[in-house]
C-alpha cells in the first residue's frame, strides 16, 4: 500500500514540476528547437493528417527498447511509425536511393505536410522516401502515452539521442531487406535538432547513410564551443537591421515593464495593457512571454511574410504619440492577430508534447547554455546559469544533466581538424539570420563536409516546400545541396560497379 501511495505522490509531484519548471523562476525560457514554427505547426493541426496524398503508407516497427545492452528489460519492443512514399522510386533493380528524413521532436505529422525537400527532389532522383518518427513522440512511445512514459523513471532512460539514431539505422536496415534495395544510396536529412542527428547518424553509422544533409543543425551549442550569448546577439542583430527605432523600443520596453510593475496595482495595469488571459502573478512571465515572441520571429523569418518585419511594422506604426509599452502590445497584435486575450504560456505548454519531451531531452544530455547578457543586446540580462539549471532539472526528474556528453559521444573539440581526418558526406546548411546558427558549422571541413549558407536565411528555410516567391539566393542554396547530393550518389555508382567488376575477376 505504501509502494502504491509513494508512486501516486511521486506521478502528482512530477506533473507539478513540470507544470511549474520553466515558467518559474528568473531563467527564460529556451528558444525552442524544430524545423517548423509553432504556428505552423499550430495550422497543421487544424489540416487533419487525413489530407495526406494516398502515396504517402504508414507502417509501424518493432522496435528494440534498448539498443545497447542484453539485458531482459532491453528486449522490450515499441511500436515506432515510418512512412513511406514510393511513387517516384526508380526500383532496387536500378540502385535508385533512398531518401530518409528523420522526425525530431515532435509528431510525424508535421514533417509530412510542412518538409518539402523530399517530395520536390523524389522525381529527380528517382527516389524512394522515408521519414521515421523519433522515439516517444507521436505515436512512437514507449508505454502508450508520453505521460506514462516519462513519468516511469526506468522508461525514460532511453530516451536518448542514441537510441533514437540507432533505430533509425534499425528501420533503415529493414527497409532496404523488405524492398531488396541492397544497392540503394540511402541519404539522410533532418532539420533543427533533426540536422544533428542527420550528421551524427552520418558520423556513426557511415555503412548506413551515404551522406546526410544537416539543415539549421546547432551541433556546436554544447560544452562551452559557441558563444552562450550567440543567439541573442543574432536576434538582436536581426531586429536592428530591420528596423532601428523597432529594437530601441523593445531595448527600452524591459525597464517599463519592471516601472509599471513596481505600481501598487502594476501587474493589474501590466494584465489589461496586453489582454492577458489571465492576470499576471509576476511581470516575469510577460518579459518571458515577448522574450519568446521575438525569438521565433527571428529564427522563423521566413520569406514571402518575413513575420519579423510584421512585428516591426506593429510597433513602429503604432498611433503617434502610442507609450512604449502601447506600441509593444501593437506589434504582439500584428504579429499574432487581434485576439481576445493572450496566454502568457503560449510558448509554455506543459501538456505539449514537445514541450515535455524536449524538457527531458535537454535535463538529460541536450544541454545548450543560452542566455543574455547586456552588450547591446536589445535583451535584459539573464545569463545561462548551469548551477540553477541542474537544480531545476533534479527536481523535475531526479537527474544530474550531463553537459559534457553530446561532445564526448558525438565530437565538437577540435571540430574542424576531427572531422577533416575521418568524416565526409556531410552538408551543415544555414541562414545567417537564423540564431541557432552561432553554434552551427559554417565554413568547410573538408572536400565533402561542406556548409552551404545564406545571408538572408532562416531556421531550417532550405528544407521547406518550395514555392514560386522563393527568392533568388534561396533557390541558390537548394540546387547547391541538391547538386552536392548527386555527386556523392555518382560517386558511389562509379564504387559500385568497380566493385563488382572485381568481384567478376576475382571469381
Amino acid at each position: 500500500m505504501d509502494s502504491v501511495r509513494h508512486s501516486f505522490h511521486h506521478q502528482l509531484l512530477f506533473f507539478s514540476l513540470i507544470s511549474l519548471s520553466y515558467v518559474s523562476g528568473t531563467q527564460f525560457s529556451l528558444p525552442r528547437l524544430g524545423a517548423l514554427r509553432r504556428t505552423i505547426r499550430n495550422e497543421l493541426d487544424i489540416e487533419s493528417i487525413s489530407s495526406l496524398p494516398k502515396d504517402f503508407k504508414t507502417f509501424f516497427y518493432s522496435q528494440t527498447l534498448d539498443h545497447f545492452n542484453y539485458k531482459p528489460e532491453s528486449f522490450t519492443c515499441f511500436q515506432q511509425r515510418y512512412v513511406i512514399n514510393s511513387k517516384y522510386w526508380g526500383g532496387a533493380n536500378t540502385s535508385s536511393p533512398i531518401l530518409v528524413y528523420f522526425g525530431a521532436e515532435e509528431s510525424l505529422d508535421y514533417d509530412l505536410s510542412g518538409i518539402g525537400i523530399l517530395t520536390d527532389n523524389a522525381p529527380r532522383f528517382k527516389a524512394l522516401l522515408v521519414y521515421i518518427e523519433h522515439r516517444f513522440y507521436g505515436k512512437s512511445i514507449p508505454c502508450g502515452s508520453s505521460e506514462a512514459a516519462l513519468r516511469n523513471a526506468s522508461i525514460r532512460g532511453y530516451f536518448t539521442s542514441a537510441q533514437a539514431i540507432a533505430d533509425y539505422a534499425a528501420i533503415i536496415l529493414h527497409i532496404k531487406k523488405t524492398f531488396f534495395a541492397k544497392n540503394s544510396p540511402v541519404i539522410v536529412i533532418g532539420g533543427s535538432y533533426g540536422g544533428m542527428l542527420a550528421a551524427w547518424f552520418r558520423l556513426k553509422y557511415p555503412h548506413v547513410a551515404l551522406g546526410a544533409l544537416a539543415s539549421s543543425a546547432p551541433i556546436l551549442y554544447f560544452d562551452e564551443l559557441a558563444p552562450h550569448v550567440g543567439y541573442y546577439a543574432i536576434v538582436t542583430k536581426d531586429f536592428k537591421e530591420t528596423s532601428e527605432s523597432c529594437y530601441e523600443t523593445i531595448r527600452k520596453s524591459w525597464d517599463e515593464i519592471d516601472k509599471v510593475a513596481s505600481k501598487s496595482n502594476g501587474l493589474s495595469i501590466l494584465s489589461m495593457k496586453f489582454k492577458t488571459c489571465e492576470k499576471l502573478k509576476r511581470s516575469f512571465d510577460l518579459k518571458d512571454f515577448l522574450d519568446s515572441i521575438y525569438s521565433e520571429v527571428a529564427q522563423y523569418d521566413h520569406p514571402p511574410s518575413y513575420p519579423l518585419n510584421i512585428i516591426c511594422r506593429g510597433i513602429d506604426g503604432a498611433p503617434k504619440g502610442t507609450d512604449i509599452l502601447g506600441r509593444i502590445f501593437a506589434g504582439v497584435v500584428a504579429y499574432m492577430g487581434n485576439n481576445s486575450c493572450y496566454d502568457m504560456n503560449e510558448f509554455n505548454r506543459p501538456n505539449d508534447e514537445t514541450y515535455i519531451g524536449w524538457r527531458w531531452q535537454t535535463c538529460s544530455e541536450m544541454v545548450m547554455p543560452i542566455g543574455h547578457e547586456n552588450n547591446d543586446s536589445m535583451f535584459p540580462p539573464s545569463p545561462f546559469n548551469l548551477n540553477k539549471f541542474i537544480r531545476k532539472c533534479k527536481s523535475l526528474f531526479g537527474v544530474r544533466p550531463r553537459p559534457h556528453w553530446v561532445t564526448t559521444y558525438y565530437g565538437g573539440h577540435d571540430l574542424k581538424l576531427v572531422l577533416h581526418r575521418f568524416a565526409s558526406n556531410i552538408i551543415f546548411s544555414n541562414g545567417l539570420r537564423d540564431p541557432y546558427s552561432s553554434g552551427g558549422v559554417l565554413e568547410n571541413i573538408s572536400d565533402s563536409v561542406v556548409a552551404v549558407y545564406t545571408v538572408n536565411g532562416s531556421h531550417c528555410l532550405d528544407i521547406l516546400p518550395e514555392k514560386k516567391s522563393d527568392p533568388v539566393w534561396l533557390i541558390k542554396q537548394r540546387k547547391t545541396e541538391v547538386g552536392i547530393i548527386e555527386s556523392w550518389i555518382s560517386k558511389y555508382y562509379t564504387d559500385l560497379i568497380m566493385f563488382r567488376d572485381r568481384t567478376r575477376v576475382s571469381s
